[in-house]
């Protein structure tokens, strides 16, 4: 092999190797970055990041991204501005032990991410659930269905003191909740609005009687 050739042949070479060696320290990199910014808000037990080529990590872009946390505490736009950030990761799979979402505290915690779509989910007692509500006020789940959530509510939340039937649901990319009562209607309260997360639905099942224990879900797109 003349000297041109045996060039061009260590060029070759060395593209491959900075190409393995990309591959091999890119999401590893990628990974402490993710747990260093998610150990802000708790205990992140380990993060893994896959991208191919791993080059296009350096524009953001990621194929999958999985976090275990063991306990995470953040406020509603923290949780927004996450996945605002996780935009350009096609899958995301986040599992956490326990997780305080501003007021309301939650346990066996799963979000899932494709593409634009988020769906998550959480477990959550009945204490809790009465920790996060305003003083006097107690709510009780009627039923769950086509995205929306039927409750009972009692105390002075919608400014009347009986009980109230409530519907929790979507209204223009916001969560929502207002009384069923053709003329209540009009009294609504927001329980979540964020820009770039739009929510499509919410879920909530009784898991146990004995002290009852509750699952949530929420649905939404990112944009």
């Amino acid at each position: 092999m003349g000297t041109p050739g045996r060039i061009g042949a260590g060029v070759v070479a060395g593209v491959l190797a900075l190409g393995v060696l990309a591959q091999l320290l890119l999401p590893r990199i990628a990974a402490s970055t993710v747990s260093s910014r998610l150990g802000r808000y708790g205990t992140v037990e380990s993060v893994k990041v896959s991208a191919w080529p791993a080059v296009k990590l350096l524009w953001g872009s990621i194929d999958s991204l999985q976090v275990r946390a063991r306990e995470l505490t953040m406020s509603p736009a923290q949780t927004a501005k996450l996945l605002w950030e996780a935009r350009d990761a096609a899958r995301v799979e986040l599992t956490a032990a326990s997780v305080r979402e501003g007021p309301l505290q939650m346990t066996d915690a799963r979000l899932t991410k494709r593409d634009g779509a988020v769906h998550a989910e959480a477990s959550m007692s009945a204490s809790a659930v009465a920790a996060a509500l305003p003083r006097g006020v107690s709510v009780r789940l009627l039923e769950s269905d086509a995205g929306r959530v039927r409750v009972r509510v009692r105390g002075g939340l919608f400014g009347v003191g009986a009980s109230v039937d409530a519907l929790a649901a979507p209204s223009a990319g916001k969560l929502i909740v207002a009384p069923v009562a053709l003329g209540l209607r009009a009294i609504t309260l927001t329980l979540f609005s964020e820009p770039h997360v739009h929510v499509s639905g919410v879920g909530a099942s009784v898991e146990g009687s004995e002290p009852p224990r509750y699952r949530l879900s929420i649905s939404a797109a990112l944009g």
